[in-house]
């Protein structure tokens, strides 16, 4: 499933019968707008994309329109018109938000981000409360508490129908091993458990099978950790990382609605409700998931590991930790 491989067509004419509305919420954005081609490409899994921003969602719709496949595409612009781009979607995928500058952590981007995704989960919690939900907006390690605390306040929680997407350090572990390693990087699978910021992303490089130097690994683990950053930095105060962001999310889109089709084995890392670590306060975790026809259907644990990364999980948890409660106490106080 890595790579050019999560795009491909393998499914028969039967399947078009079953084809999912998907909402995708900041879908003019440099996330939203090659997050949203991609899924235009995939008619076999999608039958109408619901495109929905404060602004310019029309243009990006009818521009999106002209693509040769079957995928009904309908913009939605402004706050009146959410609920009727999210009505009847069984997918919401959610890039909405800011864009980091540099000197930006995600968690700089929390006074405003938090405010919108407390705002598109109230609205989904109404429209289409039986959905899959998958959160891109950062800091994820804090928005995805805040869409479930949500959910909950309106009594439809669904722990297996929440993720959020860590899919991009996946991607950013293959490419980089895979460079050091002289390897494809398609065909390097590395876990990476924890969240989805600087020292809560934790690669479980032994687990690849592959033989890294101690500096080699040590490398690897922060570039990883901090990938973001080259982005930021090299993109000069213009965005931070959209292309790679997009292409990671549709590779989770589809997983997940290849899954809600009832194709069996697919398996991706990702930010859920998980117990494995919950007896330390930490109630949402990434591991790898086993995605089936409602959602998740097993967490895997986190398997064997070194004593290299026994001490970058005992510095992710307190961090992770704290990320959760600022989200739920955001949701407390509004």
């Amino acid at each position: 499933m890595f790579a050019s491989k999560i795009f491909a067509r393998g499914f028969s004419s039967s399947s078009l019968a079953q084809a999912k509305k998907v909402a995708v919420l900041g879908a003019a954005g440099g996330i939203g707008q090659p997050l949203s081609m991609l899924l235009k490409l995939e008619s076999k899994l999608v039958s109408k994309l619901a495109l929905f921003d404060i602004v310019n969602t029309p243009g990006v719709a009818a521009d999106l329109s002209h693509i040769a496949t079957p995928v009904e595409v309908e913009g939605y612009k402004g706050n009146d018109q959410l609920e009727a781009a999210l009505e009847g979607a069984e997918v919401v995928v959610i890039p909405a938000g800011v864009p980091r500058k540099p000197g930006m952590t995600r968690d700089d981007l929390f006074k405003t981000n938090a405010g919108i995704v407390k705002n598109l989960a109230e609205a989904c919690a109404k429209a289409c409360p039986n959905a899959h939900y998958l959160i891109i907006s950062n800091p994820v390690n804090s928005t995805v508490p805040i869409f479930a605390e949500v959910l909950k306040q309106h009594g439809v929680y669904n722990p297996r129908h929440l993720f959020g997407v860590t899919t991009l350090d996946v991607v950013r572990a293959s490419t980089f091993v895979g460079k050091v390693q002289g390897s494809n990087p398609e065909e390097v699978a590395v876990h990476v458990v924890g969240g989805h910021s600087g020292p809560t992303i934790v690669p479980l490089l032994s687990q690849t099978g592959l033989t890294f130097t101690d500096e080699e690994r040590a490398a690897l683990t922060k570039r990883i950790q901090y990938g973001g950053d080259e982005v930021v930095q090299a993109k000069d105060g213009t965005g931070s990382a959209t292309l790679s962001m997009a292409y990671a999310g549709a590779r989770f889109a589809v997983s997940l609605l290849k899954a809600l089709h009832g194709e069996k084995g697919i398996v991706e890392p990702t930010f859920v409700e998980s117990p494995i670590y919950k007896s330390e306060g930490v109630d949402f975790f990434a591991t790898k998931v086993t995605l089936g026809e409602d959602g998740v259907e097993q967490i895997h644990p986190i398997g064997e590991v070194t004593p290299y990364e026994e001490e970058l999980l005992a510095a992710c948890v307190p961090e992770l930790k704290k990320n959760i409660a600022k989200g739920l106490d955001f949701v407390a106080s509004a």
